[in-house]
């Protein structure tokens, strides 16, 4: 790995949604240190670590038709079988879902697993279970977005967690957004929903770690070419 690459691993931009927070762990190690030099470090790690917790890399993304991406890191937690929330009025039959959990280390910057025009934008008040459970994706809070894709809709649902208690969207409904792209982020530790429509094959399987706007999780039907690639 060059120095350029490295460096550009290491030192990756922040969202704009976590400079308030990490100023406030910045003030709150500043004040610490005026009463114990202890207190002072482990502020300073709990400022690294909101830092890190709010980065936004740039990721490399396939864009082929035939390819759903990951909208989150994390560890795929679920894929299989599932009926798709209710508000998203998708029906009541079971579509393939892929689940990947994010934990408190993860990025939490969410991005479209595939492209086309957002149908739909659903957010539903709920719990605040562990994300890791299933239940959780019936009885959580919840924000869901309906994408149709050209293979069908695709539902993208952001669950928030035991820790989590703030979903965030950045888009809206009746606009086109790429493969890739950056739609929301969830605070703090949570857990994405993917529901595909007939057709889709996973390409993933429960613990392997999946990559927002990279990993493949799962392929509609036909020969796939070599992808084209878009970095975001």
């Amino acid at each position: 790995m060059s120095l350029q690459e490295t460096i550009r691993n290491t030192f990756v931009p922040i969202h704009r949604e976590g400079w308030v927070f990490i100023a406030a762990f910045a003030g709150v190690t500043v004040l610490l240190g005026v009463f114990s030099t202890n207190l002072f470090w482990i502020g300073l790690i709990l400022t690294a670590w909101c830092a890190y917790f709010f980065r936004d890399p740039e990721r490399v993304t396939p864009v082929d038709d035939r390819l759903v991406i990951s909208s989150a890191d994390g560890v795929v937690s679920a894929v299989g079988p599932a009926v798709p929330p209710r508000e998203l009025d998708l029906g009541a039959g079971e579509r393939l879902r892929v689940s990947v959990f994010m934990n408190v280390f993860s990025c939490h910057v969410n991005r479209a697993p595939v492209r086309g025009r957002i149908a739909r934008i659903e957010h539903r008040a709920g719990k605040f279970l562990n994300a890791e459970l299933d239940k959780a994706s019936a009885e959580n809070e919840r924000n869901g977005l309906v994408i149709e894709s050209p293979n069908g809709p695709v539902a993208v649902v952001q669950i928030a967690g035991l820790v989590a208690r703030r979903i965030l969207c950045f888009v809206e409904e009746g606009t086109d957004i790429p493969v890739g792209e950056r739609f929301g982020l969830i605070r703090f530790g949570s857990r994405v929903d993917i529901y595909l429509p007939e057709g889709a094959m996973a390409r993933v399987a429960p613990g392997q770690t999946a990559v927002a706007g990279e990993t493949v999780i799962a392929e509609f039907g036909g020969p796939a070419a070599a992808p084209l690639i878009r970095v975001s």
